[in-house]
């Protein structure tokens, strides 16, 4: 008893609603969702890792990743709270789980990390829209605040400044705030003025800058909160072109998105910023010379055929994150359709001024639509999947790529493989389709009337398979495409079938709870469980057909054997939607309907073990096992494929033959491989003819350059000696100019010394006039200390004086109430001595009087400390305010000072003001020299218009002319066209007579397999009879070895009696003699009839295919005809076209003769030729047609011949 293991090894897909949903880790690595895991995903070596999903999330929301690239936040919804863990990227291990209970909503929306990566902030959504600012690794909450407005719109995105960890950015439907967070709050500044918008996203430009973009196409440009610009991602020229491309190519049911381009995705670099805008578009904007100003430099868009979508669904491109790396070399989006798509910005700088720069898949073209059908290959490492989006892929589960897709009209709902890996079966929803896995295609080659197959199946060795038209399973053979058996029983929809491993069994269950065990051979029911209140869903079969595994509606996982439910296995609240089992019968997996999957312990406990792994998103649709047991397979409603590594707890698994490997072989068809062929040797043809011409070009330009480096040996030989000459005559001027040049520098040292002298001397006396200053200015400066001085000297005796008057005040105070107290002592010091004196006589009045006296003195004392305290109080603010006085001095100082530093800066800006309105008024005066320039040229421009206005009508007539001229030949071509009609249509009425014949020929072979089988029950009667025989002769064998002794003789013939003898009457099994004869004599006639039947046969479809083959080369002489007609017409179109594009070339010469084209169309001598043709057609037809009679004759008398003379049936004929 194990419990088996699996390991995810690869996934394909992407969960698009995911908020910021792919991000870079590293240059080569980036992180995105997939199911309920995260995916960390290596460009180059194509490899990924995991992130497991947490147990009771209901998946994942939002993500980011930090900026020094450590850590990565995942937002995950719950049914009961919302939750934020954090992983390190390295080690892949949880660092921090964060929830808050200030969060009333089950999700968070959008998350940020800041500049340092030590905070984290997180948006909550829906009802209360809470922002949480968080110290994550302490998971301290910092500060809350709600940012939504009063009408309680969507909040969509939140980001930090890139250099500051306290100012954040949110924006939403109508919502664009800045927060500042400080002192535990978050609070708001910057309060906008303009009229509110549905902000979608934003992207920090600089420290204090945001670009964000709108549902209508516009991006704001915003510093500290204040609008600097606004532009929009298309120019009004682009626009309506754009209007004009749509308006041409619109066809019948095409989807066309009216209004601008909503921005849906921002991502700043260092050149500028990138934008999403408009169905898969990037644009790039770059920084201009203005600050506040980005020039849009690139468009980059999704190709439309890159997964091969349906142009007209104009949802498949919508971009809804991008990201650029960290080098800034790579620019990565994702769609809403699950896509991901890459872009190196190098080229598309490089590209700039040439054709449109296009994205390219990252790794494979994903799935996004809910994928209902999968299948695993054995000879080959292929999986097969469909989807609602419409699509059949192909998967390489070695490789973890695709081999092959195609989009087709109709959705898929099933899909089945082939063991050789050559062909499929799928099941769309109007027929059950037969295809071929071409090199690069999937081809139909056969169709079954059956609509919305949900299931089917082809048998392990690919000579049958089976599939389901509502109630009813179908068997049909592989080899001819007929129907084997009908399965009829089940009263529901049949969800779920398996052929066990020999293909002697099909197990199938169905939504009205039964699992039914059939007989592929006979189509019998073998074995059978019902249980009406449980819908199944999926069904398996262990490798020795005798063990049934079914799940379904009621939670339970139902063990059964001999048609009896075995055991019970309860799945603890939720609902397994899938099971499977391996070839080796040693691991059992169950899918989920919240998306995880199960590995249960087999054999199978009440209650179940198993171990639980985190795997989609949404329900598991179907599991498969490879056929070497190494690898589970699983598809979901999420759109994603699963490839997992399974083991049992062994780490055994079945293991494949290493000499045999896959299978290798292809499908081509054989025009393909021709025209492949063709290409080659055309393209051999063409690299010789290349290189004979290239090494007859490089001998001539040998040839060339020989006379050119002859001619330039020749020019370097003269030059060099003019350049000797040269350079000896200007040495001769070098010393010349050496010798002047001395001479004047001694004149030029002579000058300076005497200049110096005199500077100095100047200098000197300007030293002295300015230490003269120096002197006034410090005696004036003394003059102003001492008034200082003087006046802080009056100011503190003034103080002092008011200090000593107020100290004796108080000390006179203080003596005063000494002195009370002196007396208050004396009194109670006397009212002492009468207590003591009257304490003898009355002991309870004097109690009372002492306790009276000594809460008065208590109080008094009281209060003389109180009026103590408050006077030191005094004398305290009284110190302050001499302080804070002195204070005041010198902070005027200082105001003096800056208000003299401020004048002299306002002088100097209203020079530089005076300056700018100096310049701006010499550009207005160019302006408007401009604008009579542009004025003229708008003149001369609408003269040109009304001169060619004119060569348009005398065009126009002359068109006119020619078209009346084409108008008989017009008629000539429809008459030949409507000709071509008729003989089409003769053509269709031969293939339908051939349909008629070759129905005919398939209810003779159903006739003969009708006998065929009654022959196989007579002969398995004979050999039942003929084994009871044998059974009865041992047994009487066995009695007369007893006869010797009567009672075991007895005995024995008792026990044969009981065994062989049933029923009380015996039946006679003699038949009669004459009957007999009877039955041989017909069989012996219906033998002859048949033999003679089918050398008629034979002769018939002889003379069927001689004449059919004639037929056809008559056939293939008149579409040659066709082809020919067809061809002449297109080169007078053709011709039509250059007259016209002539008429067009010639505007300057209008007196040209229009008789002068017809002389120049060659036409008369096609006509005349046609004309003969269509006489020999006609005579043709009348041939034809003769030839039908006699066919439609010779048909009725072969029908006549096959018929049976007698009025019983007789037995279906074989063609052999």
């Amino acid at each position: 008893m194990s419990i088996a293991t699996a390991q995810p090894r690869h996934v394909f897909g992407l969960k698009g609603k995911v908020n910021n949903n792919i991000c870079y880790v590293d240059e080569q690595t980036i992180v995105y969702p997939s199911g309920a895991n995260t995916v960390l995903y290596n460009i180059d070596q194509k490899s990924q890792k995991f992130i497991a999903g947490s147990d009771k999330s209901l998946g994942s929301t939002a993500m980011c990743v930090s900026p020094n690239r450590r850590y990565i936040a995942i937002a995950e919804k719950g049914s009961e709270k919302a939750t934020i863990t954090i992983y390190d990227l390295h080690s892949l291990r949880k660092r921090k789980v964060l929830s808050s209970p200030d969060v009333l909503s089950l999700e968070f929306i959008s998350l940020a990390f800041s500049p340092d990566s030590k905070y984290l902030i997180a948006q909550a959504g829906r009802p209360d829209w809470t922002l949480l600012y968080w110290t994550w690794e302490k998971s301290k909450v910092m500060a809350v605040t709600k940012t939504s407005n009063p009408a309680n719109n969507d909040i969509y995105q939140v980001s930090f400044n890139p250099q500051d960890n306290t100012q954040i950015c949110v924006v939403g439907n109508g919502i664009f705030k800045l927060f500042r967070y400080s002192e535990g709050n978050l609070r708001q500044f910057a309060f906008q003025k303009l009229e509110p918008q549905n902000y979608l996203s934003q992207a920090w430009v600089s420290d204090d800058r945001v670009i964000v973009g709108t549902d209508n196409g516009k991006l704001f440009l915003f510093e500290s909160g204040e609008l600097r610009n606004d532009f929009s991602i298309v120019s009004p020229s682009s626009k309506e072109s754009k209007q004009i491309e749509r308006m041409g190519s619109i066809a019948e049911g095409d989807i066309v998105p009216e209004g601008p381009p909503p921005v849906t995705a921002i991502v700043a670099y260092s050149k500028g910023f990138a934008c999403s805008g408009g169905i898969g578009t990037v644009h790039l904007f770059e920084k201009t010379d203005d600050k506040d100003n980005y020039k849009k430099a690139r468009e980059i868009k999704i190709p439309q055929d890159a997964i091969g979508a349906d142009p007209t669904r104009q949802e498949n491109h919508t971009i809804k994150t991008v990201t650029v790396s960290p080098s800034e070399e790579t620019l990565v989006c994702s769609t809403v359709t699950n896509q991901l798509y890459c872009m190196t910005l190098s080229s598309a700088d490089l590209g700039k001024h040439g054709d449109q720069a296009t994205f390219e898949l990252l790794s494979q073209p994903f799935h996004f639509g809910i994928i209902s059908g999968s299948d695993v290959c054995i000879r080959k490492p292929l999986i097969a999947t469909c989807s609602v989006d419409r699509s059949v892929r192909i998967w390489n589960y070695e490789t973890n790529s695709i081999e092959l897709h195609k989009e087709f009209q109709e959705e898929a709902y099933s899909i089945a493989l082939h063991p050789s890996g050559l062909f499929i079966l799928v099941g769309f929803s109007d027929k059950l389709r037969l295809m071929n896995l071409l090199i690069d295609d999937i081809r139909t080659f056969k169709e079954f009337t059956v609509r919305g197959c949900r299931e089917c199946a082809f048998s392990n060795g690919g000579h049958m398979f089976a599939a389901v038209h509502g109630n009813v399973i179908q068997i049909y053979s592989a080899s001819t495409f007929e129907i084997i058996n009908n399965l009829k029983g089940h009263n529901g929809k049949v969800r779920s079938i398996v052929w066990s491993t020999d293909d002697s069994k099909l197990v199938s269950c169905g939504m009205d709870g039964a699992v039914y065990e059939w007989n592929t051979f006979t189509g019998k029911r073998e074995g059978e469980s019902v249980l009406k209140s449980c819908s199944y869903t999926s069904v398996t079969v262990t490798p020795d057909g005798k063990t049934t595994f079914a799940v379904g509606s009621d939670r339970t996982l139902k063990e059964i054997t001999d048609s009896q439910i075995l055991r019970d296995v309860e799945a603890s609240e939720v609902t397994l939607t899938q099971v499977v089992m391996s070839h080796n019968g040693r691991m059992l997996f169950a899918g989920t309907s919240a998306g995880t999957l199960r590995s249960m312990k087999y054999p199978l406990t009440s209650p179940g073990e198993w171990t639980e792994s985190m795997a989609h998103g949404s329900a598991i649709t179907k599991m498969r096992i490879s056929y070497d047991d190494q690898y589970l397979i699983t598809v979901s409603e999420d759109s994603v494929l699963m490839i997992w590594k399974i083991t049992d707890k062994e780490g055994r698994g079945l293991k494949r033959d290493k000499e045999l490997g896959y299978a290798e072989e292809i499908l081509i068809t054989k025009s393909d491989l021709e025209e492949k062929n063709s290409v080659m040797a055309e393209l051999k043809t063409r690299v010789e003819e290349l290189k004979m011409e290239n090494e007859y070009q490089l001998r001539l330009k040998d040839m060339n350059y020989n006379e050119k480096i002859k001619e330039l040996t020749e020019k370097f030989i003269q030059e060099m000696e003019s350049l000797k000459t040269k350079n000896q005559v200007l040495k001769t001027d070098k010393d010349k100019e050496e010798a002047r040049h001395e001479e004047q520098l001694s004149e030029y040292m002579e000058k300076n010394s005497k200049e110096i002298q005199d500077l100095e001397l100047a200098n000197n006396q300007k030293l002295m006039i300015e230490y003269e200053k120096y002197q006034e200015l410090q005696s004036k400066s003394q003059k102003m200390q001492e008034d200082y001085e003087r006046q802080l000297q009056e100011m503190e005796e003034s103080k002092e004086q008011a200090l000593e008057e107020l100290t004796e005040y108080y000390q006179t105070k203080l003596q005063e109430k000494t002195t009370q107290l002196e007396q208050a002592n004396d009194e109670a010091r006397h009212q002492l001595r009468e207590y003591e004196e009257t304490k003898k006589q009355i002991e309870e009045d004097a109690d009372r009087e002492i306790l009276d006296i000594k809460n008065k003195y208590e109080r008094r004392l009281r209060d003389e400390k109180e009026a103590n305290m408050r006077l030191k109080g005094e004398t305290g603010i009284m110190r302050k305010k001499f302080t804070s006085l002195q204070k005041e001095i010198e902070d005027h100082k200082d105001e003096i000072k800056k208000l003299q530093n401020e004048q002299s800066k306002l002088q100097s800006v209203i020079k530089s003001l005076e300056k700018d309105i100096f310049g701006l008024k010499k550009e207005i005066q160019e302006r408007d020299e401009t604008i009579q320039d542009k004025e003229k040229r708008i003149y001369d421009l609408k003269k040109k218009n009304q001169e060619l206005e004119k060569f348009k009508f005398v065009l126009d007539y002359k068109i006119k002319e020619l078209k009346k001229q084409i108008e008989p030949r017009e008629n000539d071509i429809k008459a030949m066209k409507d000709q071509i009609q008729e003989m089409e249509s003769e053509l269709e009425r031969f293939h339908k007579q051939n349909t008629q014949l070759e129905l005919n020929i398939t209810e003779l072979r159903q006739k003969l397999k009708a006998t065929e089988k009654e022959m196989y029950f007579e002969r398995q009667r004979v050999r039942d009879s003929e084994a009871i025989m044998k059974r009865f002769k041992t047994d009487l064998h066995n009695c007369v070895a007893f006869i010797q002794e009567p009672k075991k003789l007895k005995e024995s013939i008792k026990q044969l009696y009981a065994k062989h003898v049933q029923d009380d009457t015996p039946e006679s099994a003699s038949v009669d003699a004459d009957i007999q004869r009877e039955y041989s004599r017909q069989r012996k006639h219906l033998e002859q009839s048949v033999a003679s039947l089918r050398k008629k046969l034979t002769k018939d479809t002889e003379i069927h295919r001689a004449d059919n083959v004639r037929i056809m080369q008559e056939n293939v002489s008149l579409i040659k005809e066709i082809n020919d007609l067809r061809r002449e017409l297109k080169i007078a179109r053709t011709q039509v076209h250059d007259l016209e594009a002539a008429l067009g070339i010639n505007k300057n010469k209008p007196q040209q003769d229009s008789g002068n084209f017809a002389d120049n169309f060659p036409m008369s001598n096609s006509l005349s030729s046609r004309e003969g043709r269509t006489e020999e057609n006609i005579r043709i037809i009348e041939m034809q047609r003769n030839e039908i009679k006699k066919l439609r004759t010779q048909l009725h008398d072969v029908e006549l011949v096959s018929r049976p003379p007698s009025g019983g049936k007789l037995p279906p004929v074989l063609a052999q």
